[in-house]
């Protein structure tokens, strides 16, 4: 049997290509024939005629047939042979370096032939090159995803869908910002009080009204910043479903297809603030009460461990749920459903999920940060009080510093709607491939005809 070129079997010689052992002639297939005997004074590994060059002599003892090794050295007197080594085939280890196929032999597979191939290391035995490629029609590859891949997604969705992107961030960015400024400079600031907060005689009654005042003040704010949230996020999500199958989504078709969903998702978003908020009140809770039995030292510090506790739980349940926004977006599903396919998804991957959203987030945040700080001097410069007057905190807040504030704050949404959205969708796709195969459903409906290679259907 001839060996495949680069790799000689052991016990043979690279250049005759029989396979060690045969002592006589052979039939037509190259096996040694039983009914010729070997003839006189010939070799037992050159079979059938006589040597061509008169010049050859071969030595008239011949190691034992089958057990003829390299020539590395003849065996000392009374020393046994070693036993034949085995042949070639799937799964036999690579030959030592310098040998056929193997590095600095510059054959087939040798590292001077230029990477793996017949008989290299990363041949034979060690498959042929790994695994093909994962398709990939969009801005992520079909298949588990790592960290930077989930990050790069969601900065490639952004560039590469840059209008559709932009035109959704920077619309809800605007409405957001007009809408805080204008319950800023005309609702919140003649009514909100918050002095008795920086007057150490103040009466626990005026402390108590300051406290309530900067809370309204706070969740005024916090509302309409979330209203800007679960817009973005509904419209973003189809977006990045859309990049990952390297699909062109407008925005008028981003809100046609998420336009059902926009209020269960507000309706997920406000529950899942809830919980948080009764995470950490439950937590205080104990604390408060003692405090208000006559102990408030005691009280305080109960309170204080309390509030560390509930936030740890509060952070928990903000994982365990943090996919069930895509889950009702993508899925078309309920709020209570959403949010068990969230669990679902996230059990045992917990704190891979939380990894990658606090990597996240804390991207965004000094992403933001480097945008929004400069903004807020420059208004602060432009205000009555100056740059000082904002340290302290008694800077007016007049049109002036809320209009240019206000500029940052929408620059910076530019950049944290698309990557927060694209990372919490991207991070719910390869939690489905690793436990769905969601990889094999999104390369049909890609059009992809063999994931293996990213070949697409005719047509597609």
């Amino acid at each position: 049997m001839k060996d495949t070129p680069g790799w000689a079997s052991p016990g043979s010689a690279p250049s005759d290509g029989q396979e060690t052992g045969a002592s006589g002639p052979a039939d037509a297939a190259g096996r040694p024939d039983p009914a010729q005997p070997a003839q006189p004074g010939q070799p037992a590994d050159q079979p059938g005629t006589q040597p061509q060059s008169p010049g050859v002599k071969w030595s008239k003892e011949q190691p034992p047939p089958g057990q003829w090794s390299a020539p590395t050295g003849a065996p000392a007197p009374g020393q046994t042979p070693p036993p034949p080594p085995p042949g070639p085939g799937w799964g036999t280890p690579p030959p030592p370096p310098g040998g056929y196929g193997g590095p600095g032999s510059g054959g087939w597979g040798g590292l001077g032939h230029g990477g793996p191939g017949y008989g290299g290391y990363g041949a034979w035995g060690g498959g042929w090159g790994g695994p093909p490629p994962a398709a990939k029609p969009g801005v992520i590859p079909l298949r588990p995803l790592g960290v930077g891949e989930i990050l790069d997604g969601a900065v490639s969705m952004m560039r590469t869908h840059w209008r559709t992107v932009l035109g959704i961030s920077l619309v809800v960015a605007v409405i957001t910002e007009i809408m805080t400024i204008l319950v800023q400079r005309l609702a919140l600031q003649n009514t909100i009080d918050s002095d008795a907060l920086d007057d150490p005689n103040a009466s626990p009654r005026e402390l108590f009204r300051a406290m309530g005042d900067a809370l309204l003040g706070s969740g005024v704010l916090f509302v309409v910043s979330l209203v800007g949230t679960v817009l973005a996020t509904a419209l973003l999500t189809t977006v990045t479903s859309r990049a990952v199958l390297g699909r062109q989504v407008t925005v008028r078709e981003a809100w046609r297809d998420a336009r059902p969903q926009v209020l269960r998702l507000a309706g997920l978003i406000l529950l899942l603030l809830l919980i948080g908020i009764g995470a950490l009140a439950v937590g205080v809770l104990p604390g408060i009460l003692v405090a208000a039995s006559g102990s408030p030292v005691g009280g305080t510090a109960l309170a204080v461990l309390g509030a560390l506790a509930g936030g740890v739980v509060a952070v928990w349940l903000a994982v365990r749920f943090s996919l069930a926004s895509p889950a009702l977006m993508l899925e078309k599903q309920g709020i209570r459903k959403a949010m068990t396919r969230s669990a679902k998804l996230v059990r045992g991957s917990w704190w891979r999920v939380f990894g990658i959203q606090l990597l996240a987030a804390l991207i965004v945040g000094i992403i933001s940060a480097i945008i929004v700080i400069p903004f807020g001097l420059i208004a602060a410069a432009f205000s009555d009080g100056g740059v000082s007057g904002l340290l302290d905190g008694s800077t007016d807040l007049g049109w002036t510093y809320l209009i240019i504030s206000g500029i940052g704050s929408v620059i910076g949404s530019l950049i944290k709607f698309p990557i927060s959205a694209g990372v919490t969708v991207l991070l719910y796709i390869d939690q489905r491939i690793r436990r769905e195969a969601l990889d094999l459903e999104l390369a049909r409906a890609a059009g992809i005809q063999d994931p293996g290679s990213g070949t697409q259907a005719t047509g597609s």
